[in-house]
């Protein structure tokens, strides 16, 4: 039985295109680290320039760590919130009304386009919406509200506009359109 020999695992069954590929690559390498090498140790600028990567290399470690600190800042800031909001739901005490006015009022400038057209009434967990809004957020703002915990009762006595018209407004009342 005949060893192998290492001749098998030698590369001149490669094609001679790669071969001369290879070995262009090679000499460009061994050309731009000559050049990198010129341009740190250069008499006249090489000090300057030695020390200018060595303060954007310093800059570039404390913007990673900024940014990874900010990272995991804002990931332990979703945590919190989303503890809160789960320890919100699972109380059962109920709510100040000025506390779900509040609330409901915050999330109006998710749902509608002007949440400065519709008054929020609360009382004893029973609430009442006057206004106008388009009748593509109708829906969104009575299903949103009716769902939010310490809502017993949601009356809606708003009027709803076509998605083109806007509703009036109370800074331009008297303007014409």
């Amino acid at each position: 039985m005949r060893r192998p020999s290492l001749s098998m695992f030698s590369d001149h069954h490669a094609p001679a295109g790669r071969s001369a590929l290879n070995t262009a690559l090679g000499v460009a390498a061994a050309f731009a680290a000559g050049a990198l090498v010129m341009y740190l140790l250069d008499p006249v600028a090489g000090r300057r320039r030695r020390a200018v990567m060595r303060d954007r290399s310093v800059a570039m470690g404390y913007d990673a760590g900024h940014f990874v600190q900010g990272k995991g800042k804002r990931a332990a800031d979703r945590v919190k919130g989303a503890l809160a909001r789960t320890r919100d739901r699972l109380s059962s005490t109920p709510l100040d009304d000025d506390l779900l006015h509040d609330r409901i009022r915050s999330r109006l400038g998710r749902l509608v386009d002007r949440p400065g057209a519709v008054e929020v009434h609360v009382r004893e967990g029973r609430v009442q919406l006057k206004g106008t809004v388009s009748e593509a957020e109708f829906h969104d703002l009575i299903h949103t509200v009716s769902s939010m915990r310490g809502v017993t009762n949601l009356e809606s006595l708003l009027r709803t506009a076509p998605m083109h018209a806007s509703p009036p407004s109370p800074f331009n009342a008297g303007a014409p359109h």
